[in-house]
Parts: C-alpha cells; structure tokens; sequence
C-alpha cells in the first residue's frame, strides 16, 4: 500500500458490518488538553532539529503508546501534507534526511496532538483522495471510503456502455445522489462524464456546504445542484423537484442500530452518526430511497446503493415481491469479496403510481 503516491489508509474507511468494523462518528471539538493526551505530547525541540524521518519515527512511536490506529501512516500522511506532498515517498531519500525547521515542527507538533485525540488523519490535514480527486474534508461530514469508489467504477462502466436506455451516454443524462456527504460521487461522476448533470441532496446543512466548496474548488459547479434536503422528511418536494433522472445513487447510512457501538474512536467521536446508522435492521432509509425511485426515474433509469452485506438479499425479495416498479438487476461484491452493492431498474410495465413499503 505504501508504494503508491496515492494517499490510502486501512482502517479508516470501514464501516461495521457482521464481519469489518469500519471507523465512523459524531461531531465534537478536539482539545489539546483531552484527559491522557497531554502527558502523552512530547514537548517541542528548542535546542535542537528533527529530519523527516526522526519525526515520523518519533510520532510513530506515540501513536503507538497511544494505541491510534495505523500509527505509521499517520504520522507520515500528516508530515507529507506540511511538506506539500501526499505521500513521503514521493520526496526521495535526501529529502527524508533534511532538517524540518521550527515552523514545520510547531505545526508537525499541533497536526499530530489532533491525531492522539484520534480525529481521523482526513479531518487532521482537511483534505483526502478519492479516485481521482482531491476533496475537502471537514468534521462531522462523513468520510467516503474505498467501497465507494467502487461504487463509481460500476456506475462508469454502466453508464459508458448502455445505449438507448435511460443510463446512456446521450445529451440527457441526469443524476440524483442522496446523501452526498462531501460530494464523493457525484463530482467524480462529473469529471468523467462531460454530458452528465447531477443533483445532490443531503440533510446535513454541513455537507451541503462542503459539495459546494469541493464543486467550486474542482470546476463542476456549473453541472451540479446541491439542495439541503431530507429523502424521508422532503420526498413529496424531491419528487417534483428532481424528476425525472436517469440514475439514482446513495451510500445511506446502512449499519444497524445495535452495530453502533462498536465504533472505533476516530468514528464515534467525529463523523455524523445521521451518515451512519440507520435504524434497527439498516433499513430506514434505504427504503425510502426503493419507494421513492419508480417515481423519480425515467425510462430504464437505474438505482445504485452501497449496502450492508446482509441487505442484497433483502432488497432483491423486495423487489420481486410484487408491483413495486423496480426490476432487481445485480448484487457486486466489494474488493474484500462481501455483497456490498445493489442495482436495481425502473421497470414501467409493473410501476403503480402508489407508495409501496418495503
């Protein structure tokens, strides 16, 4: 993992399901004077300087003392963005061997004692990749993981292969993500896709925000819509406002409610638990997203969801249970081999203009 120049952490971007414990949170202030993390802050070097490398060492090994997860990483994902680069490698040895000065240690020294309080490295140096892009990221507006960017490769690969169908590539073609958190999906879709316009929604005024600025701050800001709404509280004014769409996309908040106090610390502490749980059998809004579909999407339209791994199985029932106005297409598995992602298509020869409920 260390040998690409592209920033990438393990444990970070899990989510809990049965089987991964995944890092994610509510919002709270880090504190520099936190009980059992000051005596633990190494005091600053007056009368002498650290290289590259001895402060990596030396952050390593607290982290280590402290227990923070990926201690290593840490320590030189948070160096390397002082330095102005992504990863440390990228600097080559010589660079590794130079002297930090009192500056780059003082703000070395402020970045780290953040991480001891286990604020995730994303929210310690405000930015992260994802797939191709560098996004801002800000507490509590949740984390896009890897299994989101798989999400988006399925979505690309569908999208630039259907043709004469709702999910074409022709001059029309638009999409609703919900739940847009820092806008992950829906501007990486943007930036690979020239003809495609989207609109995001989120009940989080935080990361409505957050889109907005990493919108802007890519350029896309002109094919994107970003509304500060709720899918369960709003639907009524989602439907008239975003029809007709030929994708709908969400990564919801899908870990059952009895899962979230398995939360790491980096998670529970910082990331919105609204982006995460969602409800007793991690259902809540993923139904409401399945009713609200048939009426949102055009002809052939189609729906994207990343899900727990117990809910494919669920959600394909559902949908051939009866006139729901949804064909189940495909269960895709993840890189660590679990069901993790739903597509599902409007089939207008069942759809009934009723709310149906799962």
């Amino acid at each position: 993992m260390w040998i690409r120049l592209r920033r990438s952490l393990n444990g970070f971007y899990n989510r809990v399901d049965p089987l991964i414990v995944r890092c994610i949170g509510h919002k709270r202030l880090y504190t520099f004077h936190s009980p059992g993390v000051a005596e633990c802050i190494p005091a600053i070097p007056t009368d002498y300087r650290l290289t590259v490398q001895e402060c990596v060492t030396l952050w390593t090994r607290h982290f280590q003392l402290r227990g923070v997860s990926e201690p290593r990483l840490s320590s030189q994902y948070i160096i390397a963005h002082l330095l102005g680069v992504k990863t440390l490698e990228s600097l080559g040895q010589d660079r590794l061997a130079e002297f930090l000065t009192h500056k780059q240690m003082e703000q070395t020294w402020k970045l780290c004692t953040r991480r001891l309080t286990r604020m995730p490295v994303q929210y310690v140096i405000e930015e992260w990749d994802f797939r191709d892009l560098t996004l801002k990221m800000s507490p509590p507006v949740f984390i896009p993981r890897p299994e989101t960017e798989e999400l988006v490769g399925l979505m690309l690969a569908d999208l630039q292969v259907k043709q004469g169908t709702g999910v074409s590539e022709e001059a029309n073609l638009r999409c609703l993500e919900v739940g847009c958190g820092t806008g992950a999906i829906s501007l990486s879709l943007l930036n690979s896709l020239p003809q495609l316009r989207a609109i995001a929604l989120d009940k989080n005024k935080d990361a409505v925000e957050l889109t907005v600025e990493n919108a802007h701050s890519l350029g896309l800001q002109d094919r994107l819509e970003v509304h500060h709404m709720d899918v369960i509280r709003d639907a009524d004014m989602i439907v008239r406002m975003c029809s007709p769409v030929s994708v709908l996309v969400s990564n919801p908040p899908y870990l059952f409610s009895e899962d979230m106090a398995s939360l790491d610390p980096e998670v529970h502490k910082f990331e919105d638990h609204d982006a995460l749980d969602g409800g007793v059998d991690g259902m809540q809004v993923i139904r409401h997203i399945l009713t609200l579909a048939p009426q949102l999407l055009s002809n052939n339209g189609r729906v994207y969801l990343e899900v727990d791994p117990r809910h494919p199985p669920f959600i394909q029932l559902w949908a051939e249970g009866g006139e729901r106005g949804l064909r189940y297409v495909h269960t895709h598995h993840d890189f660590t081999g679990r069901p993790r992602f739903c597509v599902l298509e409007n089939d207008n020869a069942t759809y009934i203009k009723t709310r149906t409920s799962i």
